[in-house]
């Protein structure tokens, strides 16, 4: 496994992110156990979650498996980076969800209990929350802090100028900021390259991308539906509108004698500011093959064919569009 430092910061998190979404909806109790266990075996130290994965309403289900995962002992949370997120609603009242400072305190305690441990490593904002200052946010997230309660903070899904002005007001404050930025961030979607990414790289943050094979889109999806696969109708619809793409990015990964899945999570660790994409295996199985991933150099010639097929923004904000 390889390490890298998470942003600015001395913190050394594995390049490939575990990603628990799957874990109660998708995958039993029993596999979430084998899959961690495995992903520590492969070095992964790096795992996420959120307080509204197992999207039932308030219970936490995904958090509380990693939870009793941690409670096994064996050195388990001690070897874990872990990152948790609030944003979604966790019950039917008003302050149930969002960033307010009542909610950055309670959700936080829940979290912590729902994992039984006494701090979170990474905690990230889901998604912006427009009503709610940054001073407020701050003043929240430094008594976490003070009080031992979580050691960095992260954002996600947050545009460039949200960034900035969050780090703005943290430097006001004398405080670290963020540390980390969650986006969505694949081949087929690249618009984070516009200002996102130049923030991040401008303040420090480290990108951990998520969904980075486009929900299965560029893992093998058409040789999986050759072999029988079946695809939702969506899925389907989605597939037919990007078939010749599609075509195009396997044939080349077939030149690289590559796995397509692999060739797109090494795209991603080749961008600039780019951390850790988040992996979302629901068997253990689905884990091993994802680092031959790390092992994949690809060389201007390979980028440049990879552009043809999946043309970017055509650079940063503002020349991709002003000139």
């Amino acid at each position: 496994m390889e390490y890298g430092q998470l942003g600015r910061t001395g913190l050394k998190v594995s390049k490939l992110c575990l990603g628990t979404m799957n874990f109660g909806p998708h995958t039993t109790e029993e596999d979430s156990f084998a899959i961690m266990d495995r992903a520590h075996e492969l070095g992964i130290n790096f795992f996420d979650t959120a307080n509204v994965y197992g999207w039932k309403m308030g219970e936490g289900v995904t958090e509380q498996i990693v939870g009793r995962w941690f409670a096994q002992g064996g050195g388990r949370r001690e070897k874990t980076v872990i990152a948790t997120k609030l944003y979604g609603s966790m019950g039917e009242w008003p302050n149930d969800n969002l960033l307010s400072s009542l909610n950055i305190r309670r959700a936080c305690d829940a979290s912590l209990k729902r994992m039984q441990t006494d701090y979170i490593d990474v905690y990230q904002a889901h998604h912006i929350d427009r009503n709610t200052p940054f001073e407020e946010f701050w003043e929240a997230m430094e008594v976490l802090r003070t009080q031992g309660k979580i050691l960095y903070v992260g954002s996600s899904n947050f545009a460039g100028w949200h960034i900035a002005k969050a780090q703005e007001t943290a430097r006001r404050r004398n405080f670290l900021g963020l540390v980390s930025e969650q986006s969505k961030y694949h081949l087929l979607q690249r618009s984070v390259e516009l200002e996102v990414l130049p923030a991040c790289q401008d303040y420090g943050l480290g990108v951990i991308p998520w969904s980075p094979l486009a929900g299965g889109l560029l893992g093998g999806v058409l040789r999986k539906i050759e072999k029988g696969r079946t695809a939702t109708p969506d899925q389907q619809a989605e597939i037919e509108r990007l078939r010749p793409q599609l075509e195009q990015y396997e044939a080349f990964c077939d030149e690289l004698g590559e796995d397509p899945a692999n060739v797109g999570l090494a795209w991603l660790l080749h961008q600039p500011a780019v951390t850790a994409p988040i992996i979302g295996p629901r068997t253990a199985g689905q884990l091993d093959g994802t680092t031959r991933a790390l092992e994949i150099e690809l060389d201007e010639k390979s980028l440049a064919r990879l552009d043809e097929i999946f043309p970017g923004p055509g650079g940063t904000a503002p020349e991709a569009y002003a000139w």
